[in-house]
């Protein structure tokens, strides 16, 4: 076949049987079928010919069967692509996915992550990805170049290094460093906020002055505020 998309079901049960599609690979694990339906749709492909395979991320990082598989992949260079995508786009799961773009008798065995799990529209029932956020991602796939924070090309030797783990996150860092806090900007605001309330309360017990009516409560009024007061002041002592 020139090209295949899927869309499997994620981390299915199969009875497993070794025959031509896994020999040089191994069995995915019997609980997690991930493998065996990229594998099956991988060993239909011809030489130069494109595979697009949508699976839960487990599979970028699980290791035992599925480790040595992937690595078995990624020694070939038939991994080309990896992409995050958002959350709850599909029917039926919220989790997030990936896509996995393989090609077969690939010289190249550098891999372009692309964190696209951030560009989505948000639905009522589910989050939609539009043209646009498509085509950024196809921008991207096809420039084959680093973005910061969105996409990063790795080398054979950047993966090895890691293991031969795909976990977005170790090539595309999308950590966003919060600003210093301005600890005398706060100050400021915070004796602002104690000065308004401390004008506030006055006002308050200005107008209980000038209320007529049950003495007793308005005398018991005044004590809360007047305890309250009193209590903020025994805290900065």
């Amino acid at each position: 076949m020139n090209s295949i998309i899927m869309n499997p079901p994620f981390s299915a049960s199969w009875n497993q049987k070794m025959d031509e599609r896994f020999e040089n690979y191994g069995l995915a694990p019997k609980t997690k079928a991930d493998y065996a339906f990229l594998l099956h749709g991988y060993s239909k492909l011809e030489d130069g010919s494109t595979m697009a395979i949508v699976l839960p991320h487990g599979v970028l990082f699980r290791g035992a069967a599925e480790g040595k598989i992937r690595k078995k992949l990624l020694e070939e260079g038939a991994i080309k692509a990896i992409v995050g995508l958002p959350a709850n786009i599909f029917f039926g799961t919220q989790i997030p996915t990936v896509l996995i773009v393989l090609e077969k008798g690939r010289q190249d065995k550098s891999v372009l992550f692309i964190d696209a799990s951030n560009d989505f529209t948000k639905g009522k029932n589910q989050n939609v990805l539009e043209a646009n956020h498509i085509d950024k991602i196809l921008d991207v796939y096809h420039q084959w170049r680093d973005i910061e924070k969105y996409a990063h090309v790795a080398t054979a030797d950047e993966i090895a290094e890691n293991d031969f783990n795909l976990n977005i996150p170790r090539y595309v860092d999308t950590f966003e460093e919060e600003e210093p806090i301005d600890i005398v900007k706060l100050s400021a605001e915070i004796l602002e906020i104690d000065r308004q309330i401390e004008e506030n309360e006055n006002n308050f017990l200005m107008m209980l002055d000038e209320l007529t009516g049950d003495e007793a409560v308005i005398d018991a009024t005044k004590s809360i505020f007047t305890s309250k007061r009193c209590g903020q002041l025994d805290l900065f002592r």
